[in-house]
């Protein structure tokens, strides 16, 4: 067994039971204690189902990325120790590696069609949180981890804080939890924060990609504050619960435009590299477009409403 399988296996057996018991015990609570986040229990077998096999094909497939990354080892520019405040800085680095890496993953389309799968839930609560694509090492941005072993952390470090990362978002995903105190808001992620993240709402779109440190989506001009209710789930929601339509559907998308007849070859890279929603016929919409429209519509709304500390202009014109 390789070094990779070893360290996959053993987290596996820490997080995973972990996970159930949160699970179970928030659902439990929904039930008898709370109105919403209960949820259909059909959706949540199904998001289970689908992280079980996550586990096993991510798991197996992880020597793509995990070799790169014990292999570029050999050009490190220098072996930084292991020791507290490395751990930290190495963990803050990840967070931001993470950030990239999931803006990505809602801009560029190949990468999507890994992680619609994750948006694909209507619902919100930790078993939404399993409902992760089976295909992650194949989108290429698991390569963003490579930077942080030339600078000279062990893949080892690299590999536990991209553990720690997604484990601590685990929590996020349930809305037992209203706002935090506003200093813990400021800094780090929260489950306000990321229910804007799974909103559909036009004005939460491409919002809050942040790991653990939302300080990133702040820095970078993507936070959205969570006021309006959130209404979870994909612009176009899919309406089955076909573990593998919700895992495949979108490869199947890219596959038909960009086999589609009458196109410029580059307008079939675009079809893989764009944002989602891009066409080369303006037939669909981008989030990008969808909230041009969505804050257009409402200042127009806001302009044509009257303005109550004035008189009617009906008055006005009377003498």
């Amino acid at each position: 067994m390789t070094l990779e399988n070893i360290i996959s296996s053993n987290i596996a057996m820490i997080v995973i039971p972990l996970y159930f018991a949160a699970i179970i015990g928030e659902s439990v609570f929904n039930h008898l204690f709370h109105e919403r986040g209960v949820g259909d229990m059909k959706d949540n077998g199904v998001s289970m189902g689908i992280g079980l096999v996550s586990a096993v094909t991510n798991g197996a497939t992880a020597f793509i990325s995990v070799g790169v990354l014990f292999w570029v080892q050999q050009f490190q520019l220098y072996a930084i120790p292991l020791t507290v405040v490395s751990l930290v800085v190495c963990f803050i680095l990840d967070d931001l590696r993470y950030y990239l890496h999931h803006r990505i993953a809602h801009r560029v389309r190949w990468v999507w069609a890994m992680h619609v799968t994750h948006h694909s839930s209507t619902q919100y609560n930790f078993s939404v949180a399993l409902r992760q694509g089976w295909t992650k090492h194949f989108t290429g941005t698991m390569m963003f981890k490579v930077p942080l072993v030339l600078i000279g952390f062990d893949p080892v470090v690299v590999l536990f804080c991209g553990v720690i990362n997604p484990t601590y978002q685990f929590f996020l995903h349930t809305e037992l939890v209203g706002k935090l105190p506003r200093w813990f808001e400021a800094v780090f992620n929260t489950p306000s924060h990321h229910r804007v993240h799974h909103g559909r709402n036009p004005q939460y779109l491409d919002a809050n990609y942040a790991g653990t440190l939302i300080v990133w989506d702040k820095m970078f001009g993507t936070f959205v504050a969570e006021e309006e209710k959130v209404d979870y789930g994909l612009v176009k929601n899919l309406e089955t619960l076909n573990p593998f339509i919700i895992i495949f559907h979108e490869y199947w998308g890219i596959l038909k435009d960009v086999s589609q007849r009458g196109i410029t070859l580059w307008q079939r890279i675009l079809y893989l590299l764009a944002p989602p929603g891009w066409c080369h016929d303006g037939s669909r919409l981008t989030s990008e477009q969808i909230k041009a429209e969505h804050f257009a519509a409402q200042s127009v709304g806001e302009a044509e409403e009257p303005n109550d500390s004035q008189e009617p202009s009906s008055l006005l014109v009377k003498s």
